[in-house]
């Protein structure tokens, strides 16, 4: 795409997840080196300190840069471990992955003593009026001294591994529950709200109202659009939902006349906000059906959306009866509580309070710009 608007004279502008996502892989392929050269940092600041406080006389800054580089073997080798424990993952029941990763853990600390002892070699950061000492006998104390320390940095590699593997793979699942749950809901929506709006639109020719009929269906299209609309998304802007639920409200009024009347009140400030695609509708049509459809005169659906900081409040009311104790979980419901329990955690809640007024039914969730 970019290509070929160079090519007709413009520049492409690259979105921001373009822009973004490099660097995120940046970040992410650093991430292992920053953590071992905070470890290095450490542990030569921690010895020279702790050397200088006992009196003792040695090479400080030598001492300092041969503990610091000794661990790059460490940083070098964990893309090296982590291919490997992707490839033969643990824990696992397979004798042979552990044998590799056993392998693995002494080839790296054979690997780190080695170029440490080569490093203590040549400079002689001890400063001993003697020299250093010999290269095969350092290599070997340092070998066997750090095998249990082998294991353990070993290890903890495995086990951030496997966190973030896991944590992948939750979030995974639950982006995957999300996209079910959207799904039932819009095949929810499909059946008998059509049915109803065709019943209104046949009602509509009967009486000649062929204008109210044509925009109906207009209304019913736009609707249905959405309705199948296959993609991915789940979250959209406020304005978009509340655009939907304008056309879906006036095909109800369409059906109820005059029983029904309705406002929508989404203040500009908040119309950016990203909330699930399809979230309302159940809200609102329950709040139609068992609240403003149960009385003879009808009654007032009233729709608002509200910032306080980080969280955004949705709210569905109406003057309706109360609702029943069974009909407070009802199929719409549970799949919407599911569907947000998926992408929000515990940040997000939905309740169904009974007021003064009628029924009001309350969102809140992490208010966020796409």
């Amino acid at each position: 795409m970019q290509l070929a608007a160079a090519r007709c004279g413009f520049a492409a502008k690259p979105s921001p997840g373009a822009l973004i996502s490099p660097i995120i892989a940046a970040m992410t392929a650093i991430a292992p080196f920053l953590a071992w050269l905070a470890l290095a940092l450490f542990d030569a600041t921690q010895t020279v300190v702790s050397m200088h406080a006992m009196g003792m006389q040695h090479d400080w800054w030598t001492l300092f840069f041969v503990i610091v580089a000794s661990w790059g073997v460490w940083a070098a080798a964990t893309p090296v471990a982590l291919a490997l424990l992707r490839r033969f993952p643990l824990p696992s029941r397979v004798a042979g992955n552990w044998a590799v990763h056993f392998c693995a853990c002494l080839a790296i600390g054979a690997a780190w003593t080695c170029w440490a002892a080569t490093l203590e070699h040549a400079l002689n950061p001890f400063a001993y009026a003697k020299g250093p000492e010999p290269f095969l006998p350092l290599w070997k104390s340092k070998f066997i001294g750090n095998l249990v320390g082998d294991v353990i940095l070993y290890g903890a590699i495995a086990a951030l591994s496997v966190t973030f593997a896991t944590r992948k793979r939750l979030s995974q699942q639950r982006e995957l529950l999300a996209q079910a749950q959207l799904a039932a809901l819009r095949l929810q929506l499909e059946p008998h709200f059509i049915f109803n709006a065709l019943n209104a639109v046949t009602g509509l020719i009967r009486e000649k109202k062929d204008n109210e009929a044509i925009a109906t269906i207009a209304a019913l299209g736009d609707l249905l659009r959405r309705v199948t609309d296959r993609s991915e998304r789940q979250l959209v802007p406020l304005e978009s939902e509340a655009e939907f639920l304008r056309k879906y409200l006036e095909i109800q009024q369409v059906r109820f006349g005059e029983r029904l009347h309705w406002q929508l009140d989404i203040p500009a400030d908040v119309a950016g906000a990203q909330v699930p695609d399809l979230v309302l509708q159940p809200l609102v049509e329950n709040a139609i059906k068992h609240g403003i459809a149960k009385r003879a005169k009808g009654g007032t659906l009233h729709i608002t959306a509200a910032r306080a900081g980080d969280t955004l409040t949705l709210s569905v009311a109406n003057d309706g009866p109360a609702l029943a104790a069974e009909l407070r979980d009802g199929v719409g419901l549970s799949n919407t509580r599911q569907r947000l329990q998926a992408l929000y955690g515990d940040r997000q809640s939905l309740a169904l309070l009974d007021t003064a007024q009628g029924v009001q039914a309350m969102l809140i969730l992490p208010y966020r710009e796409q």
